[in-house]
């Protein structure tokens, strides 16, 4: 596979922290290629550097060796001013801790990155009242952060990362914060991603999350264990009487 069968890509990459004997290698010597439309699950144990990975293939950090590239183009030697153009357009991010922006409605958090990468005002609304009628919180479009409960603020984050229609969405611990009803309703908007076309990374403890996903790799030190495809493409159980199914 060459860099142009791919949307994400990234070769021999490796992020170490540190200097001298006290320097750790975060993520070591790491091959991946992410087709367009798979959602990827990965998976390890806390400091495995599953999370460094992710802000790799986004650009959040530049690796310390190695290439990544994004729809064929190598984007790790980027100036910061490229890199955050990339961001905006490219990139969908969706944290754990929502980082949404607290003066903001929902509906203004989600224009936000659409404003950003230049679209108009009008265009922006549109597209936000749009997302946000797909995570079912055309309600609550007025409503500021505090006002919502964390399953609907973690609706709203994955709305805005949506917002420019990004060529792959990067979502770490999504569910990390979340009660069981809340994780449910975030599990099936990332089914629906999936049957959408969406490529999708997704780092996670669970295994609800995980079990969403069409391909599941396992990390350890730094390094990738496991690559599995799972077979029931993305169907996956919250608890003994709920499936998710795309």
């Amino acid at each position: 596979m060459n860099e142009f069968d791919a949307v994400l890509r990234v070769r021999g990459l490796r992020k170490e922290h540190g200097q001298g004997q006290g320097r750790v290698r975060a993520v070591d010597e790491v091959h991946l290629d992410v087709p367009a439309g798979q959602t990827l699950a990965v998976t390890g144990p806390s400091g495995c550097g599953k999370s460094t990975l992710l802000h790799l293939m986004g650009g959040l950090e530049r690796p310390t060796r190695g290439e990544v590239w994004l729809a064929g183009q190598r984007i790790d030697g980027l100036s910061e001013r490229a890199l955050a153009r990339l961001r905006r357009r490219s990139v969908g991010f969706v944290f754990q801790s929502f980082h949404l922006v607290e003066e903001l409605s929902a509906a203004e958090n989600v224009e936000l990155p659409a404003l950003l990468a230049g679209r108009s005002p009008r265009a922006a609304r549109r597209r936000a009242a749009d997302l946000l009628a797909r995570v079912g919180l055309a309600a609550r479009a007025r409503h500021l952060p505090w006002q919502l409960s964390g399953g609907q603020r973690q609706r709203v984050a994955i709305a805005r990362a949506l917002a420019n229609e990004p060529l792959v969405l990067l979502a770490d611990e999504p569910t990390g914060n979340l009660d069981t009803a809340a994780t449910r309703d975030v599990l099936r908007l990332f089914v629906g991603l999936r049957a959408a076309g969406q490529t999708v990374v997704i780092v996670t403890h669970d295994e609800r999350v995980a079990a969403t996903a069409d391909r599941l790799v396992s990390m350890r030190d730094g390094m990738f264990v496991d690559d599995t495809r799972l077979a029931g493409r993305g169907t996956g159980r919250l608890d003994g009487q709920i499936e998710l199914e795309g």
